[in-house]
């Protein structure tokens, strides 16, 4: 496991103290998360983009196929 450093102002080191609270597990956690929320963000922009050059059907063609699709069956 990697090592990271963070520096906070002595107050909130003070303040930080009172409690009783595992502050390493508390920011790693926050962590966690915002990777999450940003590989979440990343992978929808891309998929934006590859719906963006996806061509467009012309209009009823989706119910068209549909409607073929359950007539087979």
């Amino acid at each position: 496991m990697a090592v990271i450093s963070v520096r906070v102002p002595d107050e909130l080191k003070e303040k930080m103290k009172k409690y009783d609270i595992n502050w390493s597990e508390e920011i790693r956690r926050f962590i966690e998360l915002k990777v999450r929320e940003i590989d979440k963000e990343k992978l929808l922009d891309e998929i934006d983009s590859f719906l963006e050059n996806l061509p467009e059907l012309p209009k009823g063609k989706a119910t068209k196929l549909v409607r073929d699709d359950r007539d087979s069956n």
